[in-house]
């Protein structure tokens, strides 16, 4: 049986204008200047409803919603897909993914939501009846609960700045060395954002488990997010990831159920109402349109967790695999790519300006970033930033330890050149030289040295400079 947490206070309404391209509907919250005088009564109307809701759900014995969200629904088909930026490449068009042009990414420290790229397993969720919409807390707790949208605005809302990464980010390079399976991303499966939204920590305490818990008192030591979408990869149910109980009741370790993106309501590529940050890892573990959260023994069962996204060697392919030998990868290794060049291009020669991104997992800052114009053999060390008019310092209490930095640097280009970065982080690990050291069957965490490859920069003009 379910239970509805009544919230005290007036709470933590978040307040936004309408994002772009994006209409998701009349349930979502109305911009700052027509909310100020409704906000009270939308919250305790959306409580009420709430709470008669399950009151007849408790009557009807209908405590365990058996996965079915009310308000929130996942379509059966690609009829009902939002509308996208149409200067996103498109990777796969149904499930819909895309990433940005890499020229984006260096254009502002904070990816606009429109070029933020688009992971999918399935068709996009629609947020039916924002009142009805809930997320039960099940498993190994003493009393499951339900919680509205109007109990997690009531909650302290934090913002987390944080860059999310596909796995899959560069897997095209990766795919060049020997066959590989999985959307062929180039180097744009990536984006920062200002995320908005309650601690999972806090949100855990209204199911009776601590702050810096591991276990509970019935022997939960995982938590596990359960999306409303459809994915073929688990016969149509939906998608699904954990992660340890430590790291989501750590109020530091920043894992957010978030309804906001750079302060703007969720999206629906992005998954409004409400979606899981869990910073510093793969984007896999941060799931979209989140319906349910159960308190697990052991992680997460589903396909993305036990055969998906996990790192084998080189000598492993499919005829051999044993996908039991490894753990679900987390944590994503020091990275970095040039963005104002092709992997292929042509400048002229002289001066040119070279920039792109770096960044690591579990919240390790980046302490330098090399660039070379001849291969490798000699390196110059670029300049690295995040927010404007703040010096950036590797693990810095005003550097932003989830995000990627950005660097540039200024250098004199030879002829034919071949351009290379490299970064080293806060944890003194260094990108690996070369792409076939680390290549694996499912082309993910390709971390190798940034390669670009200059022809004919003594005929023609500068470039995409």
């Amino acid at each position: 049986m379910y239970s509805t947490i009544v919230s005290s206070g007036s709470g933590g309404l978040a307040l936004a204008d309408s994002p772009p391209l994006e209409d998701v509907g009349p349930c979502r919250r109305p911009p700052r200047r027509h909310r100020l005088p409704n906000i009270l009564r939308r919250q305790q109307r959306i409580k009420r409803s709430g709470r008669r809701s399950t009151r007849l759900r408790e009557e009807r014995g209908e405590g365990d919603r058996g996965g079915k969200m009310p308000g929130l629904t996942a379509p059966s088909n690609y009829a009902e897909e939002p509308p996208r930026h149409p200067a996103l490449k498109i990777n796969s068009k149904e499930p819909f993914n895309a990433e940005p042009h890499r020229s984006a990414l260096v254009a502002s420290y904070i990816t606009p939501v429109d070029f933020f790229y688009k992971r999918n397993h399935g068709p996009i969720p629609k947020v039916d009846d924002l009142i009805r919409y809930s997320v039960s807390i099940s498993g190994l707790v003493n009393k499951p609960i339900q919680i509205s949208m109007a109990d997690i605005w009531a909650l302290p809302k934090y913002t987390v700045t944080a860059t999310l990464q596909c796995a899959g980010n560069r897997r095209t390079a990766m795919s060049k060395v020997r066959k590989v399976r999985g959307v062929g991303w180039g180097i744009s499966a990536l984006g920062t954002a200002t995320w908005g939204g309650a601690k999972l920590c806090d949100v855990l305490e209204l199911v009776g488990i601590p702050k810096l818990s591991s276990v509970t008192s019935l022997g939960g030591k995982h938590v596990e997010f359960v999306s409303v979408d459809k994915c073929k990869e688990e016969n149509g149910g939906p998608y699904t990831a954990s992660i340890p109980l430590k790291q989501a009741a750590d109020p530091d370790a920043d894992v957010l159920l978030a309804y906001e993106m750079n302060g703007e309501t969720l999206n629906r590529d992005h998954g409004y109402p409400l979606r899981v940050v869990v910073p510093g890892v793969i984007g896999a573990r941060s799931v979209k349109w989140l319906d349910r959260i159960n308190i697990i023994e052991e992680e997460c069962q589903g396909f993305f967790t036990q055969k998906d996204y996990k790192m084998f060697p080189p000598s492993v392919d499919w005829d051999n695999i044993n996908w039991s030998t490894r753990r679900p990868q987390m944590d994503f290794p020091v990275q970095s790519a040039i963005c104002t060049l092709e992997d292929v291009d042509v400048i002229k020669e002289g001066k040119a300006r070279i920039a792109g991104y770096a960044l690591s997992g579990g919240g390790r800052g980046i302490e330098r970033v090399d660039v070379s114009v001849d291969g490798g053999k000699t390196w110059v060390e670029a300049r690295r930033y995040q927010k404007d008019n703040v010096p950036y310092v590797s693990d810095g209490p005003q550097s932003d330890k989830w995000a990627w930095v950005l660097f540039e640097a200024t250098l004199d280009i030879p002829p034919n050149a071949e351009i290379v970065a490299k970064a080293v982080d806060s944890a003194a690990n260094v990108q690996p030289e070369k792409v076939e050291d680390i290549w694996n069957l499912r082309g993910i965490l390709n971390t190798s040295w940034h390669r670009i490859k200059i022809q004919n920069s003594s005929c023609v003009g500068r470039s995409k400079i």
